[in-house]
């Protein structure tokens, strides 16, 4: 399985350590591609966005054609992760006047409203599915509302923190810093096996099989 990671700035050499460690943990057939072109979007099951500068990440997706082409993968079913900058990305509104959206989760974002960098922490959160996890947050959005459509996965005092959207799943944490593969995999059973199956040549929904 080939998962790709939006591999401009930002958390990627993270996000690909976990995931390379999957093979020996989970045992899982997993292949990293790093994603700074369109050829290499297409060659890829289930793509990841990384924490990081929104700003720029947003900037150089647009600079190299790739903007368009990650909302109409995603659209057609190709399973996406957004943490942090990536949720604010992948969000349907943030307030970020040079952020433009990708629209692919029904959910209003707040950047940064945790405080700065020096004001990162780490917090326990209960995870639908997954359990208990150390969440670590650095300058991280606030999800402020989220759509019908939306399953909140976490919350952390009161708000969520990890939400979901059939193929979409979006944090405002940084689960790859943690060393706790347990999301990651979540991430891999939505791309092969719980509710998606996803291959560069063909997405479809498992309900339109039975």
């Amino acid at each position: 399985m080939r998962i790709g990671i939006v591999g401009y700035q930002g958390d990627v050499s993270e996000h690909a350590d976990i995931l390379a460690s999957m093979k020996k943990q989970y045992k899982r057939d997993v292949e990293v591609v790093l994603i700074r072109s369109r050829e290499a979007l297409m060659s890829v099951a289930g793509l990841i966005i990384p924490g990081g500068e929104s700003t720029t990440i947003f900037r150089l997706l647009k600079e190299y054609n790739l903007f368009d082409a990650v909302a109409e993968r995603v659209k057609a079913g190709m399973p996406i992760m957004g943490t942090c900058a990536g949720l604010i990305l992948i969000s349907r509104d943030n307030p970020a006047e040079r952020v433009r959206s990708l629209n692919l989760i029904d959910a209003r974002i707040r950047r940064n409203a945790y405080g700065r960098q020096g004001e990162s922490f780490i917090e326990n959160i209960e995870i639908d599915g997954i359990g208990r996890f150390s969440a670590v947050f650095i300058r991280a959005p606030v999800i402020e509302s989220v759509g019908k459509s939306v399953t909140v996965m976490a919350k952390h005092n009161g708000l969520p923190v990890m939400i979901r959207d059939n193929n979409v799943l979006g944090l405002t944490f940084h689960p790859e810093l943690t060393g706790d593969a347990r999301i990651h995999d979540y991430f891999i059973d939505m791309i092969g096996r719980r509710g998606y199956i996803s291959t560069p040549e063909r997405e479809w929904y498992v309900a339109d099989l039975l």
